[in-house]
């Protein structure tokens, strides 16, 4: 093997693990602007579009306290996905199954446009209430959003 490219296969794969550990996609990947964030910690500067994207009110939350810019309840599960669900780990690839079959029905597509916009331009944060950081709608969709923007992307370029 040649010593050259073995230092250099090297060289590369460490500057790979040191951009990885610092959170940096590296030069070629484009992230989206998308971020989740529970409805309990407090609201970033960075936040961009705040959305809150649960179905009920965070309890004990007020309004002025979440500093939303919108409320999109249209895009939460159902209420029969959500009760079904129950934040049951063991339930959590079923309900994204059902999730992202219930983000395809025509009457959310305008709002999934409307943040796939929104996430082009700027920073959107979805915002949960969930105490399951792992487990809920808000990272289903931030996946489905990314898809989005990324295929947005692919066919701008």
């Amino acid at each position: 093997m040649n010593a050259r490219f073995t230092t250099q296969s090297r060289s590369h794969a460490r500057l790979a693990r040191v951009r990885h550990a610092m959170g940096s996609p590296g030069p070629r990947v484009s992230k989206p602007n998308i971020q989740i964030r529970r409805a309990y910690e407090p609201a970033q500067p960075g936040d961009g579009y705040r959305v809150l994207v649960d179905r009920l009110w965070p309890r004990g939350r007020s309004k002025a306290s979440l500093r939303l810019t919108a409320w999109a309840k249209e895009l939460a599960p159902s209420t029969a996905l959500r009760t079904w669900f129950g934040h049951d780990p063991a339930r959590w690839i079923e309900f994204k199954r059902r999730y992202q079959v219930e983000l395809r029905a025509p009457e959310r597509v305008d709002y999934l446009d409307e943040l796939t916009k929104r996430a082009q331009a700027g920073m959107v944060t979805l915002v949960y209430g969930a105490r399951d950081e792992d487990h809920n709608e808000a990272r289903v969709l931030a996946e489905d959003l990314g898809r989005r923007v990324r295929a947005v992307r692919r066919i701008a370029s």
